[in-house]
């Protein structure tokens, strides 16, 4: 019945996107067959009203009639333009998702339940809500001081019923990744089911606010010596499951430019520290906000940025930091060879690949750069065309990459917003050159030898463990060579599981293509 559900749900789901153009949005480069005639037949669905919308607005109409899981979806894909293109995600990352709001009275339940106790034991007052999105809304309240004094937070609350909805939604994500892998092989390499089970565990950890609470706390302490960045304290106290308290700010919305000029606010300057800021954050630290949106960012009284809402948040190793940052020098100093190296150095392009084709391939993308003025030369636009370049080589998806990748246009764009003739490598090149020359440079050798020394002590203190795993290890494969190898039932249950359930799923989607039909057909009478 589950089933049949999902595919109701898959239905009414593609018959809206198609009818509010957002599937004719998306593009159909590289499509072909029955991919290319669903996209054709869904532009023909369209509302003729949506050819007059934009990308967001349809999207927007769309959300509001399938309800916050979708919401949630659109803001995930903005993740992945590997999938949906740069253009749409970068559209769908500053998709405000405003949702209709609760009421208080629910919040203040589901707080008491998260925290375990009255609401007035917390708060001296809680008002009306002032934002509510796909997950969560956000009131302002006030707590009493040991003085007396009343302080006024921000309180962000999970919507109610909003993991029951989104794991029944989801059950129609699942049933979708699994027909577009069985009738498309195309997209198998996007690994669509893959996508769906990092949608939901993502999703879930973004409605556990003590997670987000954890982001908020690690961004600050790394940003701690920072003059011009930060992000709300928060309250442990008043945090929980379904609730997180932080700092109230005020400040002026960075979308807001002409607010900001009235301030007194220098743009230029603002422009130049939102760059920089991201970029200190993910190669200094590794870890950086990926849904930089103008809606999520704030300038205070003093001028410092102040960024909001961590449900997204983006993670990458040194082995990406060093990547980034010498393919970045490399094309600095036209030294085409040296990033085609470093490609196969970082096993991102497989080594059967001829480095000088490569080398060649990656001159095609750096040397019109050079042909342009600093100012017009967009850094998220290189390394689009750069991974455009890559997949020919058959460059593996690096959904860290991509997620970086999409942040920083965001970002630029954001940069540009405030200042139209921005210089992007003028404003990165201190926070990069200072990271290149302490990590690629001699002092990097050290570090490395430092690390190396680390990790030679791990080793050795894991021999022991090591020597007893490799003796049983050996054992086993002496008692299978004799024995031969046994499977034992709970593996056997699961491979007849996986059977039966490839053989159901065909016959779901025949269903679910008939259904569609007779959904449409009533529709269109």
């Amino acid at each position: 019945m589950s089933s049949f559900l999902a595919g109701f749900r898959l239905i009414k789901a593609g018959w809206v996107f198609a009818r509010e153009g957002v599937v004719a949005a998306m593009p159909r480069e590289g499509l072909s067959g029955p991919a290319l005639t669903a996209h054709k037949i869904a532009t023909k669905m369209s509302r003729r009203r949506a050819g007059r919308l934009n990308n967001v607005e349809r999207m927007n109409n769309a959300i509001t009639r399938l309800g916050p899981s979708y919401a949630k979806l659109g803001q995930f894909l903005a993740t992945r333009p590997d999938i949906i293109g740069l253009d749409l995600a970068v559209d769908l990352a500053t998709l405000q998702d405003q949702m209709k709001q609760f009421p208080t009275a629910q919040s203040i339940a589901r707080l008491e339940d998260s925290l375990g106790a009255k609401w007035d034991t917390f708060f001296t007052r809680i008002e009306e809500p002032v934002a509510a999105a796909s997950i969560a809304q956000v009131h302002p309240a006030y707590v009493r001081m040991p003085d007396g004094s009343e302080k006024k937070v921000a309180v962000k609350v999970i919507r109610p019923g909003v993991r029951q909805r989104f794991q029944k939604d989801l059950d129609t994500f699942f049933m979708f990744a699994n027909l577009q892998e069985k009738y498309f092989p195309a997209t198998r390499r996007l690994r669509p089911t893959a996508i769906a089970q990092t949608l939901a565990q993502s999703t879930r950890i973004e409605m556990d606010l003590r997670l987000e609470a954890a982001a908020l706390s690690e961004i600050a302490e790394n940003t701690k010596d920072d003059t011009d960045f930060r992000v709300p304290k928060v309250d442990w106290v008043r945090t929980g499951r379904n609730v997180l308290t932080m700092e109230w700010v005020d400040g002026i919305k960075m979308s807001d430019t002409a607010a900001l000029t009235k301030a007194g606010h220098d743009l230029n300057i603002l422009a130049v520290n939102v760059i920089q800021s991201f970029l200190r954050h993910a190669m200094r630290d590794g870890f950086f906000h990926a849904d930089m949106h103008p809606g999520n960012l704030f300038v205070d009284a003093k001028g410092d940025i102040v960024a909001v809402d961590m449900g997204i948040a983006g993670r990458i190793g040194m082995k990406e930091r060093r990547f980034l940052a010498e393919i970045l020098f490399g094309f600095i100093q036209r030294d085409y060879r040296r990033v085609a190296e470093v490609h196969f150095e970082a096993g991102y392009v497989p080594p059967h690949h001829d480095i000088n084709a490569f080398a060649q391939a990656i001159r095609a993308v750096g040397e019109p750069i050079h042909d342009q003025p600093a100012e017009t030369i967009s850094m998220g636009n290189l390394l689009t065309l750069l991974f455009d370049v890559t997949e020919i080589f058959d460059m593996q998806t690096r959904p860290e990459l991509l997620l970086l990748q999409k942040t920083m246009v965001v970002v630029e764009g954001n940069a540009r917003m405030l200042d139209p003739q921005f210089n992007m490598w003028k404003a990165a090149e201190p926070v990069v050159g200072d990271w290149v020359r302490q990590n690629l440079g001699p002092a990097a050798v050290v570090n490395d030898a430092r690390n190396g020394i680390k990790a030679g002590l791990r080793l050795m203190k894991a021999m022991p463990e090591l020597a007893n795993r490799t003796e049983q290890l050996a054992h086993e494969v002496g008692a299978m060579a004799e024995n031969g190898m046994k499977l034992d039932p709970a593996t056997v249950k699961a491979i007849g599981k996986a059977e039966a359930k490839e053989s159901r799923w065909g016959r779901r989607a025949l269903w679910v293509i008939a259904l569609s039909a007779l959904y449409i057909a009533w529709t269109l009478t």
